[in-house]
């Protein structure tokens, strides 16, 4: 099958990895061939560490390069399934599947990697059928993906990208369109939840995190998991649960919109609730 990936950061050169390892082509675009062919090259070098250290033959690293493939946008007219993991912008979203819904093949399955918006809204308009098909990061290692089913979503292409999914090694779970879904309509809530905590002087982020984990047994803190997402991501998820549901148990923290605005997002930026510098 032919997969065209759209975004080719963490999230979509991972999708395209692990549709290439099952022998899938995989096309992978970003802004710009050039920065496609840097995220390809980022991607090669990732594997190559994990050659190194014996953790994957060379004969399958070199087996899934060959079969992601950095081409003009045109290339994904004939694609199988377009799979969209641009910004998590609503408008940035609907103006490429515009391009895409008139450029591809009628039976072009368009599914969205979105982790918190519509897709009911993110297909109106469009003549080709869309489903959610949201992976987590890191997207080689995490088994689930939630398909979401929009509004106007054929049951039988829930079922697809079931199978699908269970055909790539994931496990699927099926979602009816809500906000942040299921996984992060619990755990994004958690990490404000944290923020709220450190605020009010409870604990110190450090005895916040450390209680979590050891009374929860949690793999990682509120605070180290926002941190790890990024406080951008957790800002916009917050203001799309709380705008959908107008609910207040969903405002956002003011210190997690001070952080962002001082542009302190967490581990990708050098700097969160932790200091990542040294």
């Amino acid at each position: 099958m032919k997969i065209a990936v759209f975004g080719a950061g963490t999230m979509g050169s991972g999708i395209a990895q692990v549709f290439a390892a099952k022998g899938h082509t995989a096309l992978m675009y970003a802004s710009s061939v050039q920065s496609a062919q840097r995220h390809k090259d980022k991607l090669a070098a990732s594997l190559a560490k994990k050659v190194a250290k014996g953790k994957m033959d060379q004969a399958a690293a070199d087996d899934i390069m060959s079969r992601i493939l950095v081409e003009e946008m045109d290339a994904a007219a004939d694609a199988d399934l377009v799979i969209e993991c641009v910004a998590e912008n609503m408008a940035v979203k609907k103006e490429l599947l515009a391009k895409l819904d008139a450029m591809c093949k009628d039976s072009t399955i368009f599914a969205t990697n979105t982790s918190s918006l519509s897709i009911t809204e993110m297909a109106q308009g469009l003549k080709h059928p869309m489903v959610g098909m949201h992976f987590f990061n890191p997207v080689p290692a995490m088994k689930l993906v939630e398909v979401i089913a929009g509004g106007n979503t054929p049951a039988e292409l829930v079922e697809w990208t079931k199978n699908l999914s269970l055909e790539i090694g994931k496990t699927p779970v099926v979602v009816n369109e809500a906000p942040g879904f299921v996984v992060n309509k619990i755990l994004i809530p958690y990490c404000n939840e944290g923020v709220c905590v450190l605020q009010e002087g409870v604990a110190s982020a450090e005895d916040i995190d450390i209680a979590m984990q050891l009374g929860c047994n949690h793999p990682m803190g509120p605070l180290h998991l926002g941190d790890l997402i990024g406080w951008d991501v957790v800002l916009n998820i917050m203001d799309v649960l709380f705008n959908e549901t107008h609910d207040s148990k969903y405002r956002a923290n003011v210190m997690i919109r001070k952080m962002v605005r001082a542009g302190k997002l967490g581990m990708k930026s050098g700097e969160g609730i932790f200091n990542y510098k040294k």
